[in-house]
C-alpha cells in the first residue's frame, strides 16, 4: 500500500532503492506518526472537516496503535511502503471510510515533518539528560579531587600548576556550554510543521493553532514554505548539537588516554576497565577511552554529512531528505551510549596525588617567582628575565607555595558557580512531557 497509489506498479528495483533503510527507521517514528495523526483527526473534527463521532473512534484505534509503536509491535506489513501507510491501512480495515479520512488536509510532506520534529524533540530531551547526569559527575569528582595539583600544558609543553578541580570542573562547565548552545536547537525543533501540506499550505480550512497547542509545540512554522525548507535545516542544527558534546567528549577522552600513561601517570582506572596485549604482559589500554575518542570525533562530522545531502537543494520537499535518517538517527544513538560509558568512566577515575613531586615539574611554579618579584617591586619585565637568567643558569631554586585565589583558579576553581551554570543551561529547556501529550490527545473527547 502506499498513499500516492494510483494503480501504477513501480518496477521492483526501483522501489527497494527508493525504499532503502526507511523501514528500519520509520518504526523509531512510528509513536510519533500516530500522535501527529491524533493531534491532526482533532483539528479536523473542531474544524468540521469529519464528524466529531469519527474522530472520537479514530482516537480509541490510535491510541491502541500508539501503546503498540512504543511496545515495538507497529510493523510495516509486506507490501507496505511506510509508517503512514501502515498506520491509514489499519485505521481503514478497523473503521472502513472513516480510516480513510485520516489523511484529509495534510501531506506526506508535513506528517513527516511532524514526525521529525516530535522525534527529534523527545532525543534532545535523552541528550540533555544525558549531558547534565555526566557533568554532575564531573563535578563530584572536581569537588573531591580539588585540591590536588596537576601540571597544566601549553604546546604540549610543562607550562603551570592547574588541578583536578580545574580540569574536572573546565569540562563540567564546557558541557553546561553545549547545553547552552542546544537550547537554541531545541527551540526551532519546537516549531508546528503540521497544515503546511506539501510546502503550500492547505485549501482546506485547518486551524495550525490548534495542532501547535495540541502537540505542546511552542511555536509554528508561520510560512509553509520555511516549513518544508526546514527538513533538512532542522536535521544539521540537531547535527551541530550532536558535534558540540561529542567535541567535548572527544577531548576529554583524549586528555585521559594521555594522562594515563606511563610517562603521565596522572590518572588509573581499575583494570577490568582496560584491557590486555597479545604479547606484552605488562599491558594496561585504555581502549574504552579510545573508542569514545574514535567515535565522537567521527559524530562532529554528523552536521557535515547532513550539509553534503543538502546544501544545494532547492526550497521545497525531495527525497533526498530520507537519507538524512540514516545519518542522525544512529548519530543520536550513539550519543547518548558515549554518554552513558563517559559517565561510567569519570565516575571510576582514580587520582595521583603527588604528581607534582616529580622533578619533571621543576620549573613550573616559574611564574609565581616572577609574580614575586613583581609584587616586591621589580617591574614585570626585569622579573621575567631575572628568572628566566636563574633557570638558564641552574640558579633556579623555586618554591612550591601558590597564591591563586581569583575564581576560577587552582586556590578558588569556582565549583559551586559551575554548578549554578550548569542547572540555569539545563533548566533553560522548555521540555515538553510527550505521555502528558499523548494522554490529552487520546481523552480529548472523552471517554467512549
Amino acid at each position: 500500500m502506499k498513499l500516492w497509489d494510483k494503480e501504477i506498479s513501480t518496477e521492483q528495483s526501483i522501489l527497494a532503492f527508493t525504499t532503502g533503510k526507511d523501514p528500519l527507521y520509520d518504526l523509531e517514528l512510528a509513536p510519533y506518526d500516530v500522535v501527529g495523526s491524533m493531534a491532526h483527526t482533532i483539528m479536523l473534527a473542531e474544524t468540521g472537516l469529519i464528524g466529531k463521532k469519527e474522530a472520537a473512534q479514530l482516537l480509541v484505534e490510535m491510541d491502541q496503535l500508539y501503546r503498540e509503536a512504543m511496545e515495538g509491535k507497529l510493523l510495516l506489513e509486506p507490501g507496505v511502503e511506510d509508517i503512514h501507510s501502515q498506520v491509514e491501512m489499519v485505521l481503514t480495515r478497523k473503521l472502513g471510510d472513516t480510516g480513510k479520512k485520516i489523511h484529509t488536509g495534510r501531506s506526506r510532506n508535513d506528517q513527516v515533518m511532524v514526525d521529525v520534529k516530535l522525534f527529534l524533540r523527545d532525543e534532545i530531551k535523552e541528550v540533555a539528560a544525558g549531558t547534565r547526569k555526566l557533568a554532575d559527575m564531573l563535578l563530584k569528582q572536581a569537588e573531591t579531587h580539588k585540591d590536588v595539583l596537576m601540571p597544566g600544558y601549553t604546546h604540549m609543553q610543562v607550562a603551570m600548576p592547574s588541578s583536578f578541580g580545574l580540569w574536572f570542573g573546565g569540562y563540567a562547565e564546557a558541557l553546561a556550554d553545549d547545553l547552552t548552545y542546544m537550547q537554541g536547537i531545541h527551540a526551532v525543533v519546537n516549531q508546528n510543521p503540521l497544515g503546511s501540506a506539501a510546502g503550500f499550505g492547505s485549501s482546506f480550512p485547518v486551524n495550525r493553532e490548534l495542532t501547535t497547542s495540541l502537540l505542546a509545540f511552542e511555536e509554528m512554522h508561520i510560512s509553509s514554505v520555511n516549513a518544508q525548507m526546514n527538513r533538512g535545516k532542522t536535521e544539521w542544527y540537531v547535527g551541530t548539537g550532536i558535534g558540540a558534546v561529542a567535541s567535548t567528549l572527544a577531548r576529554l577522552a583524549m586528555d585521559a588516554v594521555l594522562f594515563m600513561g606511563q610517562n603521565f601517570r596522572f590518572i588509573s582506572l581499575p583494570p577490568e576497565l582496560t584491557t590486555g596485549s597479545s604479547i606484552m604482559p605488562h599491558k594496561k589500554n585504555p581502549d574504552v577511552l579510545e573508542l569514545l575518542r574514535a567515535k565522537c570525533n567521527r559524530l562532529t562530522m554528523v552536521a557535515s554529512e547532513v550539509l553534503a545531502v543538502t546544501g544545494n537543494l532547492i526550497s521545497g520537499y525531495h527525497r533526498d531528505f530520507q537519507v538524512l535518517k540514516e545519518i542522525l538517527h544512529p548519530a543520536l544513538e550513539e550519543l547518548k551510549i558515549c554518554l552513558e560509558m563517559m559517565h561510567y568512566v569519570v565516575k571510576q577515575m582514580e587520582i595521583n596525588k603527588d604528581i607534582l613531586n616529580s622533578d619533571t615539574y621543576l620549573y613550573i611554579y616559574s611564574v609565581e617567582e616572577v609574580n614575586k618579584k613583581v609584587q616586591a617591586g621589580t617591574p614585570f619585565r626585569d622579573a621575567y628575565r631575572e628568572v628566566a637568567s636563574e633557570i638558564d643558569s641552574g640558579r633556579y631554586r623555586p618554591g612550591r607555595d601558590h597564591a591563586y585565589t581569583h575564581i576560577g583558579s587552582i586556590g578558588n576553581p569556582g565549583l559551586a558557580e559551575i554548578e549554578a551554570k550548569l542547572e540555569k543551561a539545563y533548566g533553560g529547556f522548555r521540555f515538553v512531557n510527550s505521555a502528558e501529550v499523548v494522554n490529552r490527545l487520546s481523552n480529548y473527547f472523552g471517554k467512549s
